[in-house]
């Protein structure tokens, strides 16, 4: 697979164009992977806040990645939305990452995946979510073609941009697919939150912590621990 950020770019926009609101976000993914010849992308907003929320996953292993990410709170996509720049990890296996958590885990859980770049998505000057990209192999993305990949992360901006006051604003989880993916990354955790702040009377923040800590100790992934939490609250960490 050779990595094309034109292509992608292109291939961005003519999914957004043709693809079905509920489909968008999903399609996105497969047409960004597609386009820089990777094996998965993820797609997320306020990546590097409480208030993360995870658009689409392309894959399974995709999936994990971010919440890989969300619950050791360090990785690829939390530092380039707090820089706004492209962030590469290009060989997993034998490079120490600047994320000891991240790297351990990413290398226990998903011992195939070789390396991980991940791209800002800007609306205006804000870093408003970004794209994490995965590859079974090594260096699978140049220097070059990171610097170009602006354009790829512009054309998913740009497919947003019609669903951005939704997204900011809505009261409801989009009925995006897949379904039971977007709501449980989507609403549920801010639900457990809440729960966790009533019941045991802590801060929003400390409630979090709470959650990723359990997520952390028993290896679930966090939508795991909210849905816990909502289906049991009692037993909830």
């Amino acid at each position: 697979m050779t990595a094309d950020p034109v292509k992608a770019a292109r291939l961005v926009a003519e999914t957004a164009a043709n693809a079905p609101a509920e489909e968008l976000p999903q399609r996105v993914c497969g047409a960004v992977a597609e386009g820089l010849g990777v094996d998965g992308a993820t797609l997320s907003l306020l990546t590097d806040t409480p208030s993360r929320q995870l658009l689409a996953a392309s894959s399974d292993a995709a999936l994990r990645l971010e919440e890989i990410q969300f619950t050791v709170l360090e990785g690829p996509c939390i530092a380039s939305a707090r820089t706004g720049e492209p962030v590469a990890v290009h060989d997993l296996r034998h490079e120490l990452t600047p994320w000891p958590l991240f790297g351990a885990t990413v290398r226990q859980q998903l011992p195939q995946l070789e390396s991980v770049y991940a791209l800002p998505v800007f609306f205006g000057d804000y870093v408003l979510g970004t794209i994490d990209l995965l590859a079974l192999r090594s260096h699978a993305l140049g220097d070059e073609t990171l610097n170009q990949a602006s354009q790829v992360a512009e054309a998913v901006a740009a497919a947003l941009m019609t669903t951005r006051d939704m997204l900011l604003t809505g009261t409801q989880a989009p009925a995006w697919e897949p379904e039971k993916v977007v709501r449980a990354h989507w609403f549920d955790t801010t639900r457990a939150i809440g729960t966790l702040v009533a019941r045991q009377g802590v801060t929003a923040e400390d409630a979090l912590a709470l959650m990723r800590a359990e997520a952390f100790r028993t290896g679930r992934s966090p939508s795991d621990i909210a849905s816990a939490v909502l289906r049991d609250p009692p037993d909830a960490p």
